[in-house]
């Protein structure tokens, strides 16, 4: 199923994200790693802490960090002391496009502190203009209970905690779905999105979920398909993929594929048994099926790899 803004088949114009140039890589230091718009990591809890050794810091004195510039505008994704799943990013909006030639001084403006290697990258939003969304991501997953910290500008800090591991690996071929939680596995039934429907392709991010959510076929051009609420429903993307309780799977589940592009599970507590387990930032792979979502889609930043992240930021 599908809420009015998924647009299957119609939606393909838009692209992938954006890309330009540079990296943030780890500099072979111990301790907590500050991220930020240098091209450089170092060490220490604050961002003045860094690998670069001035003639102040050799005779005795810590030199001063230049301050934050404001970034009107901007909103970050995750909340102030949120736990979320290993492959959240953190995503920045903006409320206007940033130009291209001033891409590189707001990203000196983001800083994230953590024991990870990561990057920013500009994405290129489904629903916004290129330029309104910046995100970063580390190398790999984040690793359970990595703590971190971001400053976006001189007046956002944000301080979250990366909980324990689930990524739900759906094949549509097998009509299944592989949940790794915690180090513990399980399989599940489900049914996905029928031929010309098919579900996305890749990696997608949940980035929330709610116990009923109003689906709508007209909205997306299937007619009168479908018209009323689902119920525990997670929220894969931005043009409306969820993985929800849906009572064909009663039948199907298993068997054949079924939905307009949604993934369904049965109304016999299968349903509501993942939904209570799944937290934003937990990670749905799909395979065996057509067009990978692209980057822009939700969070669909783990769809590029690690190289092609890297060439999205705008610094060299």
């Amino acid at each position: 199923m599908t809420t009015g803004v998924r647009g299957r088949r119609p939606g393909r114009a838009w692209g992938a994200a954006a890309l330009a140039v540079c990296a943030l890589a780890l500099a072979g230091c111990s301790g907590r790693a500050v991220a930020d718009g240098s091209g450089g990591t170092g060490t220490g809890a604050a961002p003045e802490a860094t690998t670069t050794v001035n003639p102040e810091r050799q005779k005795g004195h810590k030199a001063t960090p230049k301050p934050l510039k404001s970034l009107p505008g901007a909103h970050v994704n995750i909340a102030d002391g949120q736990t979320v799943g290993v492959g959240m990013p953190i995503s920045v909006t903006f409320d206007r496009a940033v130009p291209t030639a001033e891409r590189a001084d707001v990203e000196r403006q983001l800083k994230v502190t953590a024991d990870v290697e990561g990057s920013w990258s500009w994405v290129k939003d489904r629903n916004l203009l290129d330029g309104q969304r910046v995100d970063f991501r580390p190398r790999t997953y984040w690793k359970p209970g990595t703590e971190v910290a971001v400053r976006a500008g001189a007046g956002i800090t944000r301080h979250f905690t990366v909980g324990r591991s689930l990524v739900a690996t759906v094949d549509v071929r097998t009509h299944s779905m592989t949940v790794e939680k915690a180090g513990t596995t399980r399989k599940v039934p489900i049914t996905a999105g029928a031929p010309g429907m098919e579900t996305w392709n890749g990696t997608m991010v949940v980035s929330d979920k709610a116990t009923k959510v109003f689906m709508n076929s007209q909205t997306v051009g299937y007619g009168d398909a479908y018209a009323g609420y689902y119920y525990y429903a997670v929220h894969l993307t931005t043009s409306g993929t969820y993985l929800h309780q849906n009572p064909k799977a009663n039948t199907y589940a298993g068997h054949q594929n079924v939905t307009h592009g949604c993934v369904g599970l049965a109304t016999d507590g299968t349903a509501k048994r993942f939904y209570d387990e799944v937290i934003p930032g937990d990670v749905v792979k799909v395979v065996g099926s057509e067009d990978t979502v692209a980057v822009g889609n939700g969070y669909g930043d783990w769809n590029l790899g690690w190289e092609q992240w890297k060439a999205g930021s705008a610094l060299s």
